[in-house]
């Protein structure tokens, strides 16, 4: 969520002039009014304002999914009013979840025996998933220190800079240092050889990621394994991995079958996964397994019986809709793994028709690789006139929302766009994205170079600067204009 804003004094009502047929007085913005309306005018003024939002379909900066079939939809609606949590009143839907469960962790390739039960979890999203999974790994390392009668009140956790920031908020959240490996120009995920150098007696645990928020690119997850398995037979440490896979965990079982990445590596411990990215269900819904059931402490889970029956649970909230977990196992159920495939290798299809689109312009760098997950990143050859920013601002008129964006440390100087092919993004669309990038570039080209004149404006000293230099001041500015623009709005949640 964002923090909520309030409006000028001016905007302090809301006014519908559509739904005047039904009500006449204004609504104060940021108070409860005083007395109830029509509901066909509570739904226009809501719809109407809901229609300045983007189109999720055009939102091209997202992985979570934006289309299901209305058959889904059906069952959603149908259970819509539905606590997860109430298990005893809910039990085929306690079932469903378990089924999930047991077939994500099997898809894992998790080490389980002939109708041997699963361990994982459904959760809002894989944010909730990996705060669950540090904490499982934190008490795992605290009870065996405080066996060994050391130290247990320095925890760290080691991962790449280009980490989601869930990652960050786990570590500042529950007080555990985060060591991040630097990024570089051209290598934009973690380096295995660094990750396991910075590795000491207090890490918690290595993190790993299977499809970069930034560029979709898988980590060696194999490398990471084989490394840290040499490094903790010198040491006698016993570091294990974290997988996350919130993108890629639905990916490459169906197009990298082989990529050793899951449970198959001795050291993975836990895997969390985004349902509703590329497992196909809205958001939000998200699941964590662990190898085996004593990769989760005890004592993490809770049990309650006022609900009507003994009921363990091991999550951060409590209460949770039920639509998305029946959801999930309808798309589990309906597709199965050909169907997965099918979709899968489609989104990687509608992706090359993209990157061989813009390759063939010759005015973008791709900056993402052919496998992973299926999007293109890519950056300007020549930002000198206009930037990447100004970019994803002239095609808002378009109706695509494309994301600009500086890579971390140390590659903040390179500034790319990033195009997330998903389910529902058609070769048609593709095509179509091409063709309005040209319509931006060459509208762009027509124009002054206007940042760098607003820049350059009232400064006495014109010191010839160099091109990286050049590139930095052009994407603070954009940044800056961006972030403005953001604030302006003024959104509420």
């Amino acid at each position: 969520m964002v923090l909520s804003k309030t409006a000028s004094e001016s905007d302090v009502s809301i006014h519908s002039t559509f739904a005047s047929r039904y009500v006449r007085n204004s609504l104060p913005r940021f108070e409860m009014p005083e007395n109830s309306i029509p509901k066909e005018a509570a739904y226009q003024i809501i719809n109407d304002e809901l229609m300045l939002d983007g189109n999720p379909r055009l939102n091209l900066a997202s992985f979570v999914t934006t289309w299901m079939e209305p058959e889904c939809d059906k069952l959603m609606m149908e259970s819509i009013n539905k606590n997860y949590v109430d298990m005893d009143e809910y039990p085929v839907t306690t079932e469903l979840q378990n089924r999930c469960v047991n077939m994500i962790a099997r898809l894992f390739n998790a080490p389980l025996g002939d109708g041997e039960a699963a361990v994982g979890v459904g959760t809002v999203g894989s944010s909730e998933a990996i705060m669950l999974a540090g904490l499982a790994f934190k008490r795992q390392w605290q009870n065996k220190r405080k066996a060994q009668g050391l130290p247990y009140d320095k925890p760290n956790i080691v991962t790449g800079a280009n980490v989601q920031v869930c990652w960050e908020k786990f570590a500042r959240y529950f007080e555990v240092e985060l060591k991040e490996v630097k990024l570089s120009e051209g290598y934009y995920v973690m380096d295995p050889e660094k990750a396991v150098e910075m590795v000491d007696e207090n890490t918690i645990c290595v993190a790993a990621i299977l499809g970069s928020t930034l560029t979709g690119e898988f980590e060696d997850v194999k490398l990471l394994n084989d490394l840290l398995v040499e490094k903790n037979k010198q040491t006698g440490w016993d570091t294990p991995i974290h997988v996350d896979a919130a993108s890629g965990g639905f990916i490459a079982p169906f197009l990298y079958p082989e990529l050793e990445w899951d449970f198959r590596l001795p050291l993975v411990k836990s895997i969390n996964v985004s349902g509703h990215k590329y497992g196909l269900v809205y958001a939000g819904i998200g699941w964590v397994v662990w190898r085996t059931k004593s990769d989760l402490p005890d004592e993490l889970i809770f049990h309650i019986n006022y609900l009507g029956a003994d009921q363990p649970t091991f999550t951060l909230n409590f209460s949770k809709g039920s639509s998305q977990v029946i959801a999930q196992y309808y798309q589990l159920i309906r597709l199965g793994f050909e169907g997965y495939r099918n979709v899968m290798d489609n989104c990687r299809e509608n992706m090359m028709v993209l990157r061989e689109g813009l390759e063939k312009m010759g005015r973008f760098n791709i900056v993402s690789k052919e496998n992973g997950v299926p999007l293109v990143a890519f950056s300007l050859k020549d930002n000198s006139r206009h930037s990447e920013f100004e970019v994803a601002e002239t095609l808002r008129r378009f109706g695509w929302i494309v994301p600009a964006y500086t890579m971390p440390a140390d590659a903040e100087h390179i500034t790319v766009l990033r195009v997330v092919i998903r389910e529902d993004f058609s070769r048609t669309l593709a095509e179509r994205l091409v063709a309005d990038f040209g319509k931006v570039l060459h509208e762009l080209d027509t124009l002054p170079a206007r940042v760098h004149a607003k820049m350059a404006n009232g400064k006495v000293n014109d010191v010839k600067k160099t091109e990286k230099e050049t590139t930095r001041e052009v994407t603070a500015y954009w940044k800056k204009f961006v972030e403005t623009k953001k604030t302006n709005k003024n959104k509420i949640c």
